[in-house]
């Protein structure tokens, strides 16, 4: 099979690094690379063995996929008019600007028969991937990502900078509608919210209680999961997950990293166990999430993140928004 010609557009911090992976993924061509700055595309060209596109139009004429990670306000004009022309596209997050635009998105997307990935990187974080052994089915969920303050992100509310990141997990972790969201927030030293608390509540009664900051002195990416006969704790900067389960006492398949202790009650004897599953080795959740995509395109399968999936998790956001500013 011949390598997919793959260009990017927008070449700030997000867009040099998929240049950087894309040049190095397999069954991939970086064929162009596009930015408004074109002394940054030229060098970034320079560096990966690529080309300088002139232009937009003369990067799709170049290319048979595509990575956008330009600012979210220009998501919806780019991604539309490569569609159109059928071209896949990854989206850096979030989808689109509105939700409107992301279901219009996805209605041209499914018209023209073109796939859409989003980056939400987080699900290929390696604390998440290492969990993928486990039946996971929480019925409380904590999470906190607070981060120091950077005026790259401020052109969005916290939520949808930084907190649809969990928002994303604990969709595809639960697996039930939203019943009911409540929040609160904050502007601080931006001009929308620079904090903000989301409490979630599911139809089949799960709730989730998020917290997002980008005004911490301290970084902290962490989520905590509990359900039926298990707790597990997931550090996304640390790449760790652990999980404290309960397991029958004759359960000879169980290899457990310690044994914590037995509970002796009732008719099942069952061990506390403590594990901390193996991540990849050498795992970057970026070049993952981008060599998927390359791999989605080239054998016509659907995305692990698609267009859909980033729609809901931006429909739960806009909501939190929408309750802040209310």
């Amino acid at each position: 099979m011949p390598s997919l010609n793959i260009g990017v557009i927008g070449l700030g911090h997000l867009g040099s690094l998929h240049a950087k992976m894309l040049a190095q993924a397999d069954g991939a061509a970086l064929t162009a690379v596009y930015d408004t700055d074109t002394e940054k595309a030229s060098k970034i060209a320079e560096e990966y063995g690529t080309r300088a596109a002139d232009s937009i139009e003369d990067l799709f004429d170049s290319v048979s996929a595509l990575t956008i990670a330009t600012p979210t306000s220009t998501h919806f004009d780019i991604a539309s008019a490569a569609i159109r022309r059928g071209i896949p596209v990854f989206l850096e997050k979030p989808i689109t600007e509105t939700v409107a635009q992301a279901r219009d998105l996805n209605a041209l997307a499914a018209e023209h028969g073109v796939i859409i990935q989003v980056g939400h990187i987080e699900r290929f974080n390696p604390a998440i991937v290492a969990l993928d052994q486990y039946n996971i089915a929480p019925l409380f969920v904590e999470s906190h990502r607070l981060a120091q303050f950077n005026p790259r992100g401020t052109d969005v509310a916290v939520v949808l900078d930084l907190m649809i990141h969990d928002i994303d997990i604990i969709l595809s972790l639960v697996k039930s509608d939203v019943q009911s969201i409540d929040a609160s927030g904050i502007a601080v030293v931006s001009e929308s919210a620079d904090i903000a608390n989301a409490r979630i509540t599911f139809t089949n009664g799960c709730v989730a209680n998020i917290t997002a900051s980008r005004i911490s002195q301290n970084r902290m990416r962490k989520m905590r999961l509990f359900q039926k006969n298990a707790y597990l704790s997931i550090d996304f900067g640390q790449g760790l997950a652990e999980v404290f389960r309960l397991v029958d006492a004759d359960d000879d398949s169980v290899s457990p990293t310690y044994m914590l202790g037995m509970i002796d009650q009732g008719s099942v004897k069952r061990n506390i166990v403590y594990e901390q599953p193996p991540v990849p080795k050498d795992h970057n959740p970026l070049k993952y999430e981008l060599q998927l995509f390359v791999d989605a395109v080239r054998n016509g399968t659907q995305p692990i993140v698609d267009g859909l999936a980033a729609q809901q998790a931006l429909e739960v956001a806009e909501e939190i928004v929408s309750k802040i500013n209310s």
